[in-house]
């Protein structure tokens, strides 16, 4: 049986005020999509890779990938990241037993967690992700429909209400690669396809859909540097970390 990554790389990265997508967005003169697709492979627990492109730029991704001891084919992804991934799964073939799902936007994951992700996968855990421990102290919070009013009368500051102070020490950031039992993965999708087409319905990420089906998710270690990359300071940032290594 073999195990196939899904590099989710259709968005079009707005908030980095480029005019070319996200994933081809260059750290040290390599296309983030290329490095994170190296990442995968040089893992060696990856036999297929599929990367979702923005559609008709599938060439421009294709090109960027660049050559990998791994089969790599490019689909165009749809208008959400669930979208996206639900037509990379399409892709595979019936020997595919785990399905990995990354983001092009994590490109300095370790080949080391995408190990421990799959290994774990294979141990009987059917749904895993790599996270790490939240060091900040966190609030959920409501909109404060009391606040005050400012000064002769103008609105005051925008402020939300604190609701509670969750215990950091159960809470996990989670990141990618995703690691699935294709079987459920692909239920998982199929019961929420309802919700894949509207941005503010989609999930967030693939382990939330099996959530929604009442099946565990589990978590490993994750990678300190895998950041994603949203901003140009995220940008700088991992230029820095490429830079270390």
């Amino acid at each position: 049986m073999t195990t196939l990554a899904i590099l989710t790389a259709a968005g079009s990265g707005t908030r980095l005020g480029r005019d070319v997508p996200k994933a081809l967005v260059e750290l040290g003169g390599v296309p983030m999509v290329a490095l994170a697709a190296r990442g995968l492979a040089d893992s060696g627990v990856v036999d297929a890779l599929v990367v979702t492109s923005p559609a008709g730029r599938s060439a421009e991704i294709r090109t960027a990938v660049g050559s990998l001891e791994v089969d790599v084919r490019v689909v165009d992804g749809g208008g959400t990241r669930q979208a996206s991934v639900a037509a990379g799964l399409g892709l595979a073939g019936p020997d595919v037993d785990v399905v990995l799902v990354h983001d092009a936007a994590r490109p300095l994951t370790s080949p080391e967690t995408v190990r421990r992700v799959v290994a774990a996968v294979r141990d009987g855990h059917r749904a895993v992700v790599p996270g790490l421990p939240v060091t900040d102290t966190i609030k959920r919070v409501v909109p404060d429909d009391g606040a005050p009013s400012g000064a002769h009368g103008r609105p005051g500051p925008v402020a939300e209400r604190v609701v509670d102070t969750p215990d950091r020490t159960v809470l996990r950031a989670v990141q990618t690669p995703q690691g699935f039992d294709r079987e459920l993965l692909v239920r998982a999708h199929t019961e929420g396809a309802s919700r894949a087409a509207a941005e503010h319905l989609a999930a967030t990420d693939d382990a939330a859909l099996v959530e929604a089906l009442d099946e565990p998710v589990h978590v490993v270690v994750g990678d300190p540097e895998a950041l994603k990359i949203t901003t140009e300071r995220d940008l700088a940032l991992a230029i820095l970390l490429l830079e270390d290594r």
